[in-house]
């Protein structure tokens, strides 16, 4: 089992339903082993906006928020 798809299999026991995040580098690997599970990829514009979707959507369904962004800039913009 590759590190990545560990992550994805943490987020499915966490009934985890979307991603909120940009790819990058850093991250591809995860973002892969994204496209082949049932979580579903919400792409945003810029990290802040993934963080703000992902705490909106925690809030109204009660389910985990999570953010998915790269190193460097993806970590300082979020």
């Amino acid at each position: 089992m590759l590190g990545s798809d560990a992550v994805i299999e943490g987020l499915r026991r966490e009934d985890v339903e979307y991603v909120f995040g940009i790819p990058g580098g850093a991250v591809m690997p995860v973002y892969d082993s994204i496209l082949d599970s049932k979580i579903k990829l919400i792409l945003t514009r810029h990290e802040q906006g993934a963080t703000h979707m992902a705490d909106g959507y925690a809030r109204v369904t009660g389910k985990p928020g999570v953010v998915l962004v790269t190193s460097g800039p993806g970590a300082t913009n979020t």
